[in-house]
């Protein structure tokens, strides 16, 4: 019954979400300069885009921008990408692929450049899965990487080519600006956002900073209490013997902290939720009464999906694997033997609604929990279906 209520809540939310509203206006530049404004499909691109997605009008035909056509295009107050013809060093940073060489390999490649800092001086961040290059263009300088690689030395011995502090020196001298400070620059975004910022207010130049054009919120912290309705079952391999204590609702509360990828608009997320729940029952059987008193705080970590319905409303799905920590938990067989409750893991599946990014709800199907597992002649399976109420403080 579980599952089959789960399969049709999956179908429901497939339906739904396939009606997702994520197109923005904004703007293409072509190569003959004409610019033209339209809405443009905002996939948050974590790697660099080589076409969009873009329409007219709401009710207007998809059509895709190539980068043989486009010279520019941008999402209004969220990103904007320039198109062009760079030498790009793409050396790998992984150890097993280093290269020999201390110098840059470069390649000549056509490519959308994201702009992270416009002004007097333009800084540029090109990524494409592991790789990350950052790129600058001053008044007298052209689009230029700036140079940062790994090398094998010497009894592959690693040492790093930090060329790009002396390109900075070099090309962006302000009197705020001191050796000492670029000296300690990392190939980072944020530090060189943060430097090429502070070079133009130095110099006096108009700029934006395309970083802060949008906040994002990175990190939710909910309330999560709730219902379960939990089963539970043992057995005895010698006695050949089966127990089923049945479905017991009761209260389970946690709190959530949730953890955005800064990229593809927010829709995943990390989770982890420590909770605590209990089963409580007892069963008379053959003139012998059983009570069953298991407590617990279940550490669930996993990962979220989340489909946008509007600026209000999102529908959420999740996976995770949940820690079971039991406490003084115990299986008592009245005038008999007591069996302590020792848990094993279990994966966990839930799927909900969230409103305003502070009201959300949840239902999760955590799949069978062995909590004897300190003996080899007895079996358990225990399973809950919750019903969660989120309230985000922050």
């Amino acid at each position: 019954m579980k599952k089959q209520y789960l399969f049709l809540l999956a179908t429901i939310l497939t339906l739904t979400c396939s009606s997702q509203i994520t197109f923005e206006k904004g703007y293409y530049i072509t190569s003959s300069g004409q610019k033209t404004e339209c809405l443009i499909k905002n996939k948050d691109w974590k790697n660099n885009p080589t076409e969009f997605i873009y329409t007219l009008s709401q009710e207007g035909e998809e059509k895709k921008g190539l980068i043989n056509t486009i010279k520019e295009f941008g999402i209004y107050n969220v990103s904007k990408y320039v198109n062009h013809k760079v030498d790009i060093d793409r050396s790998s940073e992984n150890i097993n692929m280093m290269s020999l060489s201390r110098n840059p390999i470069f390649k000549e490649e056509q490519l959308f450049l994201k702009v992270l800092v416009e002004g007097k001086a333009n800084l540029y961040l090109y990524e494409d899965g592991s790789l990350r290059r950052f790129f600058y263009k001053t008044d007298t300088t052209p689009i230029t990487q700036l140079v940062f690689k790994s090398y094998k030395a010497k009894d592959n011995y690693i040492e790093k080519n930090t060329r790009f502090r002396q390109q900075l020196l070099m090309d962006l001298k302000c009197k705020d600006i001191s050796l000492k400070e670029i000296k300690k620059l990392d190939y980072e975004k944020k530090q060189l956002v943060n430097f090429f910022v502070k070079y133009n207010d130095c110099s006096g130049s108009e700029f934006i900073n395309f970083e802060t054009t949008q906040k994002k919120d990175l990190f939710n912290l909910t309330i999560r209490p709730g219902l379960n309705n939990s089963s539970l079952s043992t057995g005895n391999i010698l006695s050949n013997s089966n127990i089923n204590f049945g479905n017991k609702v009761s209260f389970r509360f946690g709190v959530e902290a949730e953890f955005i990828m800064p990229f593809n608009k927010n829709k995943w997320s990390a989770i982890i939720e420590p909770t605590y729940q209990y089963y409580k029952t007892n069963k008379i059987i053959d003139g012998q009464k059983i009570n069953v008193d298991y407590k617990s705080i279940e550490l669930p970590i996993g990962v979220r999906h989340y489909f946008f319905i509007n600026d209000s409303s999102k529908i959420f799905i999740n996976a995770s694997y949940a820690f079971d920590l039991s406490m003084s938990s115990k299986i008592d067989f009245e005038n008999s033997t007591n069996l302590t409750i020792k848990t094993n893991g279990n994966f966990a599946f839930g799927m909900g609604y969230n409103h305003n990014q502070k009201y959300s709800m949840e239902i999760r199907y955590g799949s069978g929990r062995a909590i004897l597992g300190d003996y080899v002649y007895w079996v358990s399976d225990y399973n809950s279906l919750s019903l969660i109420f989120g309230y985000t403080i922050f």
